[in-house]
């Protein structure tokens, strides 16, 4: 169908989701669920850093992660907005700094963790790398609806809801 083709035009310059449904770029990669988000962000330093040496400041809609007397590696919007008070960071091997978020829309994939990256193809995510038997049964068939939507759109073929209609009309 010629609506493919198009829309992987519009994809072809996105980014291949990693591993964690993310994307590894130069200078962090991060990787997420369904409901949150966790970055990895590594300091080329010749010590140890403890939590005095970098400044992370998560904010509702807005991300900044940085060594101290440095410029910020991100200081930027995030792409949607998180639950403060439920996110945290960390210091590992005192080089990298890992942030973790709590997304408030628990239902969506983000096409990028802050809105001047690279944008990812969230089309080619795989919802299973997400553990969805940590969801619960509601939860779970609302997703796996989606992914199945997601799916059918993707091959011009009709959501679920779609076929209910057509089968409503069949009748």
């Amino acid at each position: 169908s010629e609506s493919e083709g198009e829309e992987d035009e519009k994809d072809k310059g996105k980014l291949k989701p990693n591993g964690g449904n993310g994307a590894d770029l130069p200078n962090y990669r991060w990787t997420q669920s369904l409901s949150e988000v966790d970055l990895l962000v590594p300091f080329d330093v010749q010590f140890r850093m403890k939590g005095k040496d970098v400044v992370v400041d998560v904010q509702r809609r807005h991300l900044k992660v940085g060594l101290k007397g440095h410029p910020p590696v991100i200081d930027a919007e995030l792409y949607n907005e998180v639950k403060v008070e439920e996110s945290s960071w960390l210091i590992e091997d005192g080089k990298v700094v890992t942030v973790h978020l709590e997304k408030i829309n628990k239902m969506e994939w983000w096409s990028k963790i802050i809105t001047t990256d690279p944008e990812l193809n969230t089309k080619k995510i795989c919802p299973e790398n997400s553990k969805l038997s940590d969801l619960d049964g509601e939860t779970r068939s609302m997703v796996e609806k989606m992914m199945y939507d997601q799916r059918q759109k993707s091959m011009g073929l009709p959501t679920s809801d779609e076929q209910k209609k057509q089968d409503i009309l069949k009748k």
